[in-house]
């Protein structure tokens, strides 16, 4: 048989997605199996998905990755959601099947893996999420089916954050509220877990947080944050010194990311290569 010169090609759409190394992370798994795969980071603006998507259906893409802002507008472009994305109401990986381009959600999925591997329990717990976008709403579904009592909804924008919230307690594994966020406002008494599932921090802005009262934080809760690079963001700093057990998005990252390889090849993942690559690539930044 003669040699393939033409690779199999997977994108990232999202803006920004300069700092966002999952490429790599994929990349290096795609050569521990010898496969001819390419992960290519795609700077597209809101107004560009379209064409965008467009693009990648007419070169073969094999999949796709969305990010901010952009996985609640691939919906509709899609042929077919999995049952988790439809749950959810939002995509972050893209996998062609039979000529069909299939909307999944591995987000959450690689979020409670992460607090499993950090010991952390969800099963009669109370999660606090900040934010109401793409991957809160899948962290928080999740959570939901993970055994998540309750879980409060904080978001600035009311009728996304209330629909996450009615969506949650539709769902009838858990029950959820939703406040509008204001400025430094106290986290609830009963948190047990709190997480960051906005892009607050992430770089090239690493010295942002997220605006609430950190006094209120305490020792016991779990804080977590879906941004990885930094991977030690100033959210999980302020909230280590009141006492919380910080978890960084680097876990997340790397399980949805494993996840994701198998759904594009139908190969197993070699993780652990992948989280040493995901470590190596953000301490070299």
């Amino acid at each position: 048989m003669s040699k393939n010169y033409r690779a199999e090609l997977i994108f990232l759409l999202g803006d920004p997605v300069d700092g966002n190394p999952t490429g790599a992370v994929e990349e290096a798994a795609f050569a521990d199996k010898n496969l001819n795969y390419r992960y290519i980071n795609c700077l597209v603006p809101v107004e560009r998905l379209g064409a965008a998507f467009q693009g990648v259906k007419a070169l073969g893409g094999r999949g796709l990755n969305l990010t901010m802002p952009h996985k609640i507008a691939i919906i509709p472009m899609l042929d077919q959601l999995t049952q988790a994305a439809q749950l959810i109401g939002a995509v972050n990986t893209v996998y062609l099947r039979d000529g069909k381009y299939i909307g999944e959600n591995t987000d959450g999925k690689g979020f409670v893996q992460s607090l499993v591997e950090a010991d952390i329990p969800l099963q009669g717990k109370v999660v606090t999420m900040l934010g109401a976008g793409g991957a809160a709403r899948a962290i928080a579904m999740e959570c939901a089916l993970a055994g998540a009592r309750h879980i409060h909804i904080i978001n600035r924008d009311p009728g996304r954050g209330q629909s996450l919230a009615d969506a949650l307690n539709q769902s009838g594994h858990t029950k959820a509220d939703f406040a509008p966020w204001q400025p430094d406002m106290a986290v609830p008494d009963d948190t047990d877990v709190l997480v960051n599932g906005t892009s607050i921090g992430l770089h090239p802005h690493g010295e942002d947080y997220p605006p609430i009262d950190y006094d209120t934080v305490r020792p016991g809760m779990a804080a977590c944050d879906v941004v990885f690079n930094p991977a030690r963001t100033v959210f999980l700093d302020k909230c280590a010194a009141k006492g919380a057990q910080a978890v960084t998005g680097l876990g997340m990252l790397v399980n949805q990311a494993a996840l994701n390889f198998n759904l594009w090849t139908g190969e197993e993942a070699p993780r652990a290569l992948m989280m040493r690559t995901l470590s190596q690539e953000l301490a070299e930044e």
